[in-house]
This record gives C-alpha cells, sequence and structure tokens, in this order.
C-alpha cells in the first residue's frame, strides 16, 4: 500500500473506533478511557507499519518495537492511573463536561473524532520511518539513544508522580520532587522529546519532511490546546497559590534549574 492508501484506512479505522469508545463513555460517565484507547491505537498502527512497509528490514523492526514499547508502557499507565486507580473521571474531562453543559455529548463526539485524526496524523511518522529503504547508518542508532533517553525520562516523571499522589499528606500539594522541581510537566517533555526519534529513522526517505511536521503538531497541541492549558488551568483551581508559586519558579517544559526557593 502507498503511504496515502495506508493513511486513509488508518483515518477509516480510526474514526470507527473513537465512534465505539464515544458510546462505551456515554455509559460509563467516563471519557478518559479515550487516552487509553489513543495510546493503544498508535502501537498497533506502528506494528502494522513495520509489518506491511517495504523498508528497510532491520529499520522496519526499530519501529516496531519501540513504537510498540512505547505504545504498550503508555496504554498501561493510563489505563491503571485513569480507569483502575481514579475515584472520579479525570479533572480535564469533567471540565469540559461543565462548559459544554447539555451539549457535552455531542461537543464529545466532536473531540473523540478529533482524537481520531491525531491518531492518523502520529501514526503517519511510523508509515514513514518503517517505508525509509535507506542502508541503516548512525541516525538510526541516534534515534534508539533518543527513544531510551524518552522514554526513560518520561516513566521517572510518571512514577515520580504517582508516589507524590499516593502520600494523603501531599493532597492539595504540588509535586516538586525529582524531575517535577525542573519541569512543570517532564512528563509532556519527555512524550515530545520520543517523536523525535522518528524524524531520526525517517531521514533519507520520501516525504521525510511529514516526521517532524508530526513533532511540531504535538508541541503545539502540548502548549495550546489538550495538554499545558488544561493541565494547568486545573491545577490553579485546585491547588491554588500553590500552583501559582510552582509557575513562576519552574520551568514550564524543558527542564532547567528553578528559579529562586521552592517551597518546602
Amino acid at each position: 500500500m502507498t503511504l496515502f492508501q495506508t493513511t486513509v484506512a488508518t483515518a477509516l479505522l480510526a474514526c470507527v473506533l473513537m465512534s465505539i469508545i464515544w458510546l462505551i463513555q456515554m455509559r460509563t460517565g467516563d471519557a478518559g478511557i479515550v487516552d487509553v484507547v489513543w495510546s493503544g491505537a498508535l502501537g498497533i498502527a506502528a506494528v502494522v507499519a513495520a509489518v506491511w512497509s517495504s523498508g528497510h528490514p532491520t529499520r522496519r523492526v526499530i519501529v516496531g518495537v519501540i513504537a510498540g514499547v512505547w505504545s504498550a508502557r503508555l496504554t498501561i499507565y493510563l489505563f491503571v492511573d485513569r480507569i483502575l486507580r481514579a475515584e472520579n473521571e479525570d479533572g480535564r474531562y469533567r471540565m469540559l463536561r461543565e462548559q459544554w453543559g447539555p451539549s457535552a455529548q455531542p461537543w464529545l463526539f466532536v473531540f473523540f473524532q478529533g482524537q481520531a485524526f491525531f491518531v492518523v496524523a502520529f501514526s503517519v511518522p511510523f508509515f514513514v520511518a518503517a517505508g525509509n529503504q535507506q542502508p541503516i547508518g548512525w541516525y538510526d542508532y541516534a534515534a534508539i539513544a533518543m527513544w531510551v533517553i524518552s522514554i526513560a525520562g518520561e516513566s521517572l516523571a510518571d512514577r515520580q508522580l504517582s508516589a507524590h499522589r499516593s502520600r494523603p499528606e501531599n493532597r492539595g500539594r504540588t509535586c516538586r520532587t525529582g524531575l517535577w522541581a525542573y519541569s512543570r510537566h517532564p512528563n509532556y517533555f519527555f512524550e515530545w522529546l520520543h517523536w523525535w526519534s522518528y524524524v531520526l529513522l525517517s531521514l533519507g526517505a520520501a516525504y521525510w519532511w511529514l516526521s517532524p511536521a508530526a513533532a511540531v503538531f504535538m508541541l503545539f497541541l502540548l502548549f495550546y490546546v489538550t495538554g499545558i492549558p488544561y493541565t494547568e488551568k486545573r491545577a490553579r483551581a485546585t491547588r491554588g497559590n500553590d500552583y501559582r508559586d510552582y509557575q513562576r519558579t519552574t520551568s514550564v517544559f524543558v527542564p532547567w534549574f528553578p528559579k529562586g526557593e521552592q517551597p518546602k
């Protein structure tokens, strides 16, 4: 299949899948499942790309393995954090329901179809990289190294946040331990960095420029759409001045040294 045909097929399947998930959340009242399905769908797309593409065999294996492992880790984490352990629906989705009021379900359907679009957009780097027929070179090894750093950083940030939330005395307090002392969103930063692995794997391929476009699009989403804005709005509403102090002293995205003395 060509890149265009693969993308169209992925789009149709993603739309059907997200429609089913929308129906499920109508019964459960929990829209957080969309995050779990989104990450899982990307992993499936990567494995399919590795199997069916016509690129260098070794690179196809690399794409299937690193994207599959990334997807499995994130899907399991989100399932445990958002579904198994959560007492209530994720605050971002509760906020959306409050904003949309009686029209919440139609707007959630649109939102879920938007997630289907994101599945397609972020599957394209897998398709491009897996179709890359260039010989294995230094950039493939660099991609693996970047992936290892990214997954290790994101996993560490997730564990540190989970440990903070598990302690009753931390209720209403902002996590400032570990990576969270240097970035307000270290999980988002390492997630974004991970996408540059596929940029390196795509070098020399036709349509290679689609891979960095996806990474830039991810950055736009994190800063202006579904990531940082809603997360920080919710944090200010629930943690007040504690989080405002955190915003004042801590880098928003790229890990960096904090400004001034940190609250204990």
